[in-house]
């Protein structure tokens, strides 16, 4: 089968901005719960505990949509599952802002539905993104990526008003989601007409669930999952090591989180050049090294002035992990759903193993030791990194 038919430059153009907005959309719905969460922890009266497991409630329903996102996708296009995924998401973001006025369970539903609705959206807006990269035939997927941190960020800003403000939880989450229920819609428009109509052919060819058996599938999992365990952990954990290992102030600490956002952000921004000039493969073993180089000074530099530059290499070396492992999945539009739900949902592992297994390590070894067991977790991404190397579509 040979490759979708070319697009006009126009068409390219809707395509690419969509793409841009419906990332930037994904972000700004996680990032807007996420601001509010000490919030809802006063209004609730929840302990630490019975915090965690309400958050648990997210993660949940990611998990319950992430290895079936392929099957939803394969049958309704890209388009079509943002448009119905982001229904759901942000209905269980209005549910659970408006669950707070209520108590606990509404907003336990609210955030599985939350959950559910980010993970297929993920695995869609992915499956497009791939699409427009190869019609446009630049390596542009971590830009993509980079557009989501760009709602996260919002997202926090947005929060830090509305605390600033004084407006309630259920008013700022509902004004979101009626935001989002128009905008993302708007946004889909644009998407390109092969990523949101399989062709007959295309049903009947395979199974989607088929990408499970697939070796190289299967080895670009475990590359995204150790790419994703260095990101989260970085994300979860650089403040407290900061602080703990460093003795850090609580504002410097904040710093260190902030110079990796910022780090990751800019590697995936400017990558794409990188990557266009000099291929996935060794682009990708360079970052994983850069990211076990950053780590090892972050853990064993002896001033925070080092930890903080080891942060930045850190950050830059993680940054094009994740969104090269998706497009790599993707490499033929035939089979791409099915495969990038299934990369989706092996990395997605590593953002629920990774905070409780340096947390466990930690209370022993304290955290900023802790982060070591990432050092091998990219020491495997060095052993793997191969099986992203591109194949043809014909």
């Amino acid at each position: 089968m040979s490759s979708p038919a070319a697009h006009d430059a126009a068409t390219l153009r809707r395509a690419t901005r969509g793409v841009y907005l419906v990332f930037i959309g994904a972000g700004l719905a996680f990032a807007s719960w996420a601001a509010r969460i000490p919030q809802v922890r006063e209004e609730l009266g929840l302990t630490p505990a019975a915090l965690g497991l309400v958050l648990l409630s997210i993660a949940v329903g990611s998990l319950i949509a992430l290895p079936s996102a392929g099957l939803v996708v394969h049958a309704l296009g890209a388009a079509r599952t943002v448009l119905v995924m982001s229904a759901v998401c942000t209905t269980g973001i209005a549910l659970a802002g408006a669950g707070v006025l209520v108590g606990v369970a509404p907003v336990v539903v609210g955030l599985v539905l939350m959950g559910f609705g980010i993970g297929a959206w993920d695995v869609a807006m992915n499956v497009e993104a791939a699409a427009v990269e190869q019609q446009i035939k630049r390596s542009v997927m971590s830009r993509f990526h980079a557009a989501f941190s760009v709602g996260t960020v919002l997202g926090a800003l947005v929060g830090a008003a509305m605390n600033a403000l004084d407006v309630s939880v259920t008013v700022h989450l509902l004004l979101i989601g009626a935001l989002l229920a128009v905008a993302v819609p708007w946004s889909t428009r644009g998407f390109l007409p092969a990523g949101t109509e399989p062709s007959d052919e295309q049903r009947e060819k395979r199974h989607p669930l088929q990408a499970w058996t697939e070796p190289r599938t299967l080895l670009i999992g475990l590359f995204v999952l150790t790419m994703a365990f260095a990101e989260g952990t970085a994300n979860d954990w650089i403040g407290v090591a900061a602080i703990d290992g460093y003795g850090a102030s609580a504002a410097l600490g904040s710093l260190a989180y902030g110079v990796f956002v910022a780090s990751m952000t800019v590697g995936r921004w400017f990558g794409t050049q990188i990557l266009d000039r000099f291929g996935r493969v060794p682009v990708l073993r360079a970052s994983a090294g850069t990211a076990l180089v950053g780590l090892l000074i972050v853990v064993f530099g002896p001033t925070l002035a080092t930890a903080m530059a080891g942060t930045v290499l850190w950050g830059l070396g993680t940054a094009l992990g994740f969104p090269v492992g998706m497009s790599a999945a993707a490499d033929d539009p035939r089979y791409a759903a099915g495969r990038v739900s299934v990369v989706a949902t092996i990395g997605y592992v590593a953002f629920l193993a990774g905070p409780p297994l340096v947390g466990l390590i930690g209370n022993q070894a304290g955290v900023l030791r802790a982060l070591t067991v990432t050092a091998g977790m990219l020491a495997i991404a060095l052993l793997v990194v191969g099986s992203t190397r591109p194949i043809s579509n014909a």
